[in-house]
């Protein structure tokens, strides 16, 4: 996994522009700690962080087609699991090697197919080519939006990055927001497009962006379709674990130490026993995969349980490591580490958003950094939820009957930042436009059912919306410790199928997930088989509570923070006894402290 970024103007001669590509290029090395590199041509600054993962020693970036005089040049970032068949179809079309790595398989995909190379490709990415006889810039992103890529305009061309750090490192872009930014970050909608940065807009999921001469032309190659689901229960069923199984193989490819995220929940122990099979199978009945949890010192004495949460992972996660039979860790945390600011300012930094999830995205990054120091490359189960129905809004009657996002009735808005009134942002309006506008794009049947009309809308709006957000999450936290994450359950294939499969046969016993229990059975513990859905742990101990509540009070003495935030309504959190603060309440605290830090770095122009 690596960090992208560049520029194409046709104003400039960007051969003179080499401490700016360099310096965007800087920005990235958390992402890239192995290497890094750039390439200035006429027209383009091409820039890149490496992390190697696969062909350690030829996967070398940017990459041209040739040394010397180059038509074409590739800053690409992700994994493609379908290179090895490429590069035997593209080797019978006429066309030569110098590495073994996956990038350079993109790249002679390019010259084969142009802009329609994203059709050929299986995996996640994220990738810019600069075509030098054309003139024209392609980026491209995969299906689902697991890598980000981001762009903002310059002067006669455009900008591009991994993340927008790199962009604010180019002088003709600032780091601004305004109402509109501050309306997309707070909805909690998770548009993408747009950013909470005035100007900086993300390639679409699925889509790819051409910049010539002529100007800019953005399309969508790829999204989910509607159709007849050809199979009974046993073939689908039958059809999603060969599916989830094959998604498994693919990404166990790697050059260097490789784990797995597992929780005990169903997701990751049917991902991390396939993982672990296919392992024994290539290396022998000795293999084992490392698979690592994450716990807090609160929790392994006293589980607190919430809206989200019913059950403590760890004792799951252990009993489904010795049935597996993996190399389990748990990485213990306690409000310390949780509070130390040093680390809720890496996480802010990272994510270049104020918005986030308190100490959920603490501990993931704490936990991420522990895996780093053994492994490289970690596999995780996101997308199980969305794919196969596993959110209680797809069971919940009131959220089925709501004319809303389902996500937005979990905590209410309890859970939200109150912004100040004066602002005027009119959050509540801007989600029922965005809605009605959701709905209009969901592909339908003619002859769906009432009920299956609507799940297909509540899995459309998880798949293209909700999970951006978790996959934006992971992706930010992982690359900031150095460390690749890929998640199985976004291969398109699988998302294709089950976004076909009816309400009934995702529902078949009367719970959620069926086709994926089904699926997976045999290979996890009954009890994990069984368990009811758990969302990420989260910390319940007074003492963090106590610390978060000391935070936000210091945050609220910096004049931007009161001027973009509610005081009244935050208030009655902070005079709460620790021991009793409300978990949606205690996100209300959580996302004063990151607004207070997010202000702090960025330094934004707020442009209110």
């Amino acid at each position: 996994m690596c960090g992208i970024t560049g520029w194409v103007s046709f104003h400039q001669d960007a051969r003179t522009q080499a401490p700016v590509i360099e310096a965007m290029t800087a920005t990235l090395t958390p992402r890239g700690p192995d290497a890094g590199g750039v390439w200035l041509g006429e027209h383009a600054a091409i820039g890149h962080r490496r992390l190697a993962v696969i062909d350690i020693e030829g996967g070398v970036q940017p990459m041209t087609d040739r040394p010397e005089a180059p038509t074409s040049v590739l800053t690409y970032s992700g994994e493609i699991y379908n290179h090895h068949e490429l590069r035997a179809r593209l080797r019978n079309l006429g066309h030569e090697f110098r590495t073994h790595s996956d990038t350079e398989v993109v790249l002679r995909a390019y010259a084969e197919w142009g802009e329609a190379v994203a059709d050929h490709l299986d995996g996640m990415f994220a990738f810019a080519v600069w075509d030098e006889r054309r003139r024209r810039l392609l980026l491209v992103r995969d299906r689902l939006g697991v890598k980000p890529l981001f762009w903002a305009a310059v002067d006669g061309g455009l900008a591009f990055a991994s993340e927008p750090k790199a962009l604010f490192a180019h002088p003709e872009i600032r780091p601004r927001v305004d109402a509109d930014g501050l309306r997309e970050a707070y909805s909690l909608l998770f548009n993408t497009g747009p950013t909470v940065w005035s100007g900086v807009r993300e390639v679409e999921p699925g889509g790819l962006l051409l910049l010539d001469r002529h100007g800019i032309r953005e399309r969508r190659y790829w999204r989910l379709e509607a159709g007849a689901h050809p199979d009974d229960r046993d073939a689908t069923v039958a059809r999603v674990h060969d599916l989830v199984s094959t998604a498994a193989r693919a990404q166990l490819e790697a050059d260097v130490p490789l784990c797995s995220l597992m929780s005990g929940g169903l997701d990751s122990t049917v991902l991390t026993a396939l993982l672990a099979d296919e392992l024994r199978l290539r290396e022998g009945p000795d293999a084992r995969i490392r698979s690592y949890a994450v716990d807090y010192s609160d929790q392994a004495e006293s589980f607190t349980g919430d809206v989200l949460r019913t059950g403590h992972d760890t004792p799951y996660a252990t009993e489904a490591g010795a049935f597996i039979g993996t190399d389990h860790s748990t990485v213990v945390l306690d409000p310390r580490a949780l509070l130390d600011p040093e680390h809720r300012k890496a996480v802010v930094v990272a994510r270049d958003s104020p918005i986030g999830v308190g100490d959920m995205d603490t501990s993931l990054y704490l936990l991420l950094g522990e895996i780093r120091e053994h492994s490289t490359v970690a596999v995780s189960g996101e997308a199980a939820d969305e794919v196969f129905g596993g959110y209680p809004w797809f069971h919940d009657p009131k959220a089925l009957a709501a004319p809303t996002f389902p996500w937005l009735l979990v905590t209410g808005d309890e859970a939200a930042m109150p912004l100040n009134p004066e602002l005027d942002l009119r959050i509540g309006e801007f989600r029922d436009d965005t809605y009605r506008g959701a709905l209009a794009a969901v592909p339908h049947t003619e002859d769906e059912s009432e009920t299956e009309h609507r799940q297909r809308e509540m899995q459309y709006l998880s798949l293209t919306r909700w999970l951006r957000q978790l996959l934006h999450r992971k992706d930010r936290l992982s690359m900031a410790q150095g460390l690749e994450v890929r998640v199985p359950y976004c291969d398109h294939r699988l998302v294709e199928y089950a976004f076909t499969s009816p309400w009934a046969l995702k529902s078949f016993d009367g719970r959620e997930k069926s086709l994926l229990r089904a699926a997976g059975t045999g290979l996890a513990p009954e009890s994990v088989l069984h368990r009811p859905k758990n969302h990420y742990p989260a910390t319940h101990h007074p003492d963090y509570n106590r610390g978060l509540q000391d935070m936000a009070r210091d945050a609220l003495a910096d004049d931007r923070v009161r001027s973009l935030a509610d005081e009244t309504r935050i208030k009655p959190c902070l005079d709460t006894a620790p021991d009793q603060l409300r978990w949606g309440h205690r996100l209300r605290l959580e996302r004063v402290v990151d607004l207070a830090l997010w202000l702090d770095h960025h330094q934004p122009d707020l442009a209110l």
